[in-house]
């Protein structure tokens, strides 16, 4: 399983879906394997959760300055 792939696949779901966002926020782990539609392994879905917090952080920092440089 490539788990950059299915960090991917759950950022683009999570932050398309604001229910999704919620639920993430609550109970990632779930959501996770609710999105993708297996159970995985704990280690695994720890793997996942870990990216997708990370990359989602990375995308509204981006955001963030993206705003900001039009801004100047």
């Amino acid at each position: 399983m490539d788990i950059k792939e299915k960090i991917n696949e759950v950022v683009e779901k999570v932050t398309k879906d604001k229910s999704l966002q919620e639920q993430f926020q609550k109970d990632p782990v779930k959501t996770v394997e609710n999105v993708l539609g297996v159970d995985l392994p704990d280690d695994m879905v720890e793997k996942i959760v870990e990216g997708v917090k990370g990359k989602i952080s990375v995308d509204k920092i981006s955001g963030a300055l993206g705003s900001l440089k039009k801004m100047f």
